[in-house]
């Protein structure tokens, strides 16, 4: 017989990627999807000396079906993705497109200038552009050296 030392920490690891697995994407029953509990948009954030560029993904949404709200530290996005409604006599019709409704908030490094934000919205990509408020553009700030002695 071997004598096996017992590591606790193995145990939380195992854990751990039961748990991921169990929230993969990939792995969610199509119920979840058909609860309501949609994917929320994709998101790609670069931020520059003047501005934030804030680009979301949502192909398959039309405008109308968005609402954009935007504060000095957050921008909250919410929508929904309606599906067609198809009759067919024969066949069976198998989609992974994602339908309802989504929601999601993104907060902000920095705060903006919230009146004078652009927005462009084309082939189901939406480009923010969300100016920098004067004193986060011009933050540095002058330390003062004393000399110890």
């Amino acid at each position: 017989m071997t004598l096996v030392r017992w590591n606790p920490w193995q145990e939380f690891n195992t854990m751990q990627r039961q748990i991921n697995r169990l929230f993969d994407e990939d792995t969610l029953p199509s119920a979840f999807v058909e609860r309501g509990f949609s994917r929320v948009p994709a998101a790609e954030l670069k931020e520059t000396e003047d501005a934030i560029h804030l680009k979301l993904e949502l192909p398959g949404i039309e405008a109308k079906d968005l609402d954009l709200q935007v504060t000095q530290n957050a921008v909250y996005l919410s929508g929904e993705r309606k599906s067609e409604a198809k009759t067919e006599d024969k066949g069976v019709i198998k989609s992974e497109f994602h339908y309802g409704k989504f929601q999601r908030v993104i907060p902000l490094s920095v705060r903006i200038q919230n009146t004078n934000v652009t927005a462009e919205y084309k082939d189901g990509i939406l480009n923010l552009t969300l100016p920098k408020a004067e004193e986060e553009k011009n933050k540095v700030v002058k330390v003062n050296l004393a000399s110890a002695g």
